[in-house]
């Protein structure tokens, strides 16, 4: 029954961290280039581009 639940636990942090890396890179791109469109795909990039962002500027 523990490794489900330890499982189960890195399952929703995982999935957290993508959200948050996801609404990050969104409110990054969008600041810096103030595009809806750029926004979109910076989110769909996601940490990729907080991680390019953060070693670029």
């Amino acid at each position: 029954m523990e490794p489900y639940s330890q499982q189960t636990i890195v399952k929703k942090t995982v999935k957290s961290g993508i959200t948050f890396g996801t609404a990050l890179a969104m409110v990054i791109s969008y600041t810096t280039w103030h595009s809806v469109g750029w926004a979109i795909f910076h989110g769909l990039l996601s940490w990729v581009y907080v991680l390019y962002f953060v070693l670029r500027y």
